[in-house]
């Protein structure tokens, strides 16, 4: 434990980051502690802050604290066995903190693995002699041979070669590579880094990915082009020591490849060269509590300011990328970033046929409607594989009562809860509140409870049911597995079920959009999408891109190989066959789909044409919340005389009540991000300043996905 210095003399003061309270008045700058000699800015200390001792990084900043009343304390370790953070990063952390609202202590102690937070030197030292035994080992297989490119693959890379040659030390352009699914864009990236790896014997390459799920498929494939390489994966799903050590591996230079979700954009990397964002249009980049920053966005500043070179790549870009990408011509100067296309699939395999089923001409309450089975079970009659698309878990989303109308509301929420059958429960997917399912009606003892919709354990029993006369090609029962949140939740379990379907042992897929993107299922040939419509006319303008995206993605994964792709269809059931959306789809046209969204968002002054932020506020009363935000929107109008950023009143969120919480929002919309980012830190500091006993927290999201 550290000791109190009573004056100056015995030691420098060292502004120190720690983690505070968001919103705390000491947040916005470091903390000072003195030292017997300064320390190089990125050292790690650790620190007493009140009782406890807590880690810290040695900042830029001024030498002297802002008050010389303020009696200092001891730094109480230094660990000195930790290379400094370079510049680079705490550039990075800088800017996210200021651009995303949150203080640079919360941004840059959450990019560290928890565990550093917890250990001393000593116990530091026995975990780098781990890492060290762990770089001393070589692999002995040889390394996959590259795949032969096709045409459109070569001039991809011959392109990202020319753009490396010409920058002489310029920031590169981000690239954004625009290949239909199956085109073989891993490929690319494969052979992209490769060549900075032989090139330069420290450089390193960040692939990232939205989902954990996408991890095991890609560190196979990099594993095997690169065993003479040390690969290091960063996510949630690892256990802590884990976490640790492939951020120490980061850290020091061994890990020249670093896969990882969305976390990995602000691990510590002296060796970047080149970052990967694999689906770059997934909203899961976007993290939604604390710091809520959008990795693919970092990714692009951070590769601009390390001179290094930034690979989105995408089926279906967000609509963001694909305008910063668009070529030049009638009197537009083009966008910011290079577009490159690889509209053919490998092999010449074709695209998914893409058939439409009105659910208009069905039975009341078809779950599958018989075309759709017919087409199943040829596919299965043939050893091919189905999958089964629904963005629902559960059985189904509501319980109710025929009699007196009771439905199984959740009682902390402003939503209901669903129902499992596996366990017998109602779970509520906002708060987690989950109760056994009543014998009878609660409200008048009706024990004929019924289900309202479908989930996917729903369709998992359904498919049973009706396809339980059929067999395998070899006379086997058929198998049907169910992937979601709920049968991937313990450990090993997703590599095991991505593992049985890729080895041919499953038939039929069924699952939520974790089974939709990024998959490289080869055997299978039919791709079902039931119940898409609620996203054909949601307030949220983002609605129909993410519902194409997701679609487009899914049909993706059918007919890969290009043996059986000619077979390979998208089937999807839905109540509007005639809507404009589900024509692009059946044409692959995501251009043109792109065009009338970016048509209708420029008319709307929608991002991109516009810049967002949202402000929310939570409080156990509504009108509460509003009339905080409202009045915080009101006193910041006197600092935007010329009203270059228009602010909305503020609203209830959907859905309005979460845990016992009220929840409101108030938008900011302008036509200049300049504008918006000078006002947000006045903004915070209004909403400081206003904030009644009864608003139990507020945060800032700048540029939100969802509204």
């Amino acid at each position: 434990m550290s000791s109190l210095l009573p004056d100056a003399a015995a030691g420098v003061p060292v502004p120190v980051l720690v983690a505070l309270p968001a919103h705390s008045p000491l947040s916005a700058r470091p903390l000072h502690y003195l030292h017997p000699h300064a320390l190089p800015a990125g050292t790690l200390v650790r620190v007493p802050l009140g009782a406890r001792q807590v880690l810290g990084v040695v900042w830029d900043g001024p030498e002297q604290p802002e008050s010389d009343s303020v009696q200092l304390r001891a730094i109480g370790e230094v660990l000195e066995a930790l290379p400094p953070l370079d510049a680079g990063w705490r550039q990075l952390v800088q800017f996210t903190a200021r651009y995303y609202q949150r203080s640079m202590g919360e941004v840059a102690l959450s990019a560290l693995p928890p565990q550093l937070r917890e250990v001393d030197g000593t116990q530091l030292a026995r975990r780098l002699k781990k890492l060290d035994k762990a770089a001393v080992g070589s692999a002995t297989e040889p390394a996959e041979a590259p795949l032969p490119l096709s045409a459109q693959q070569q001039a991809a890379l011959a392109t990202l070669q020319h753009q490396r040659l010409q920058a002489q030390g310029q920031p590169l352009p981000p690239a954004l590579l625009f290949g239909s699914t199956g085109s073989g864009k891993t490929e690319v990236y494969l052979q992209a880094a490769a060549a900075l790896l032989d090139e330069d014997a420290q450089a390193q390459v960040l692939v990232m990915v939205p989902e954990i799920n996408l991890t095991p498929q890609l560190e196979q494939r990099f594993a095997r082009r690169f065993p003479q390489h040390r690969m290091v994966s960063m996510h949630s799903g690892m256990t802590p020591a884990q976490r640790l050590q492939a951020w120490l591996a980061a850290h020091f230079g061994q890990a020249r490849i670093v896969l990882g979700t969305r976390m990995a954009v602000l691990a510590s990397l002296p060796g970047l060269r080149l970052i990967v964002v694999d689906e770059e249009h997934d909203p899961s980049y976007k993290q939604q509590e604390g710091a809520r920053y959008s990795a693919r966005d970092l990714a692009i500043y951070r590769a601009h300011h390390a001179g290094a070179g930034v690979l989105l790549g995408s089926a279906t870009p967000s609509l963001e990328s694909w305008h910063h990408s668009r070529p030049a011509g009638d009197g537009d100067a083009g966008g910011r970033y290079l577009r490159l296309c690889m509209p053919d699939r490998i092999g010449a395999a074709p695209l998914p046929r893409v058939r439409l089923v009105d659910m208009r001409q069905q039975p009341w309450q078809t779950v599958f409607s018989a075309a759709l089975l017919a087409a199943m079970e040829e596919r299965i009659a043939r050893g091919e594989q189905c999958m089964v698309l629904l963005n629902r878990r559960g059985y189904a989303p509501v319980l109710h009562c025929g009699d007196c109308g009771w439905k199984s509301e959740c009682p902390h929420c402003s939503a209901y809860r669903v129902f499992h059958k596996l366990d017998r429960t109602l779970r509520c997917h906002h708060c987690g509140f989950t109760e056994r399912v009543p014998f009878a009606c609660p409200s008048c003892g009706n024990q004929d409870l019924r289900t309202l919709g479908q989930g996917t354990e729903q369709l998992e029993e359904a498919l049973a049911q009706q396809l339980q006369d059929l067999q395998r090609p070899d006379g086997s029962a058929i198998r049907i597995l169910r992937m979601d949140a709920d049968t991937t939740r313990h450990a090993g379990s997703l590599e095991q079920q991505l593992g049985q379907v890729h080895a041919g042992d499953v038939d039929v897929l069924v699952g939520t959009q974790m089974i939709a993107k990024g998959h490289d299922f080869r055997r299978i040939t039919l791709v079902a999408a039931l119940n898409p419509d609620s996203a054909l006319f949601s307030s949220d303008f983002r609605a129909p891109e993410r519902l194409f995206s997701l679609l487009l993605q899914a049909g993706g994964r059918a007919g890969r190989d290009a043996a059986i792709g000619s077979r390979s269809e998208l089937w999807i059931q839905t109540q509007f066959p005639e809507h404009a959306l589900f024509a692009a789809l059946q044409a692959h046209d995501y251009p043109a789909f792109a065009a009338q969204q970016l048509e209708e968002r420029a008319a709307a002054g929608m991002p991109p044409f516009s810049h967002q932020a949202l402000v929310r506020a939570e409080s156990r009363d509504q009108q509460q919340a509003q009339d905080f935000l409202n009045l915080a929107l009101h006193s910041l109008q006197q600092y935007d005389p010329q009203g270059l950023v228009f602010g909305y009143p503020a609203i209830p969120m959907t859905p309005q009540r979460v845990a016992n919480r009220e929840r409101a929002q108030m938008l900011l919309e302008t036509d200049q991000r300049q504008a918006l980012l000078r006002l947000l830190p006045i903004l915070s500091q209004l909403l400081q300043q206003h904030r009644p006993r009864g608003i139990l927290r507020w945060a800032i999201d700048v540029d939100p996905l969802a509204i």
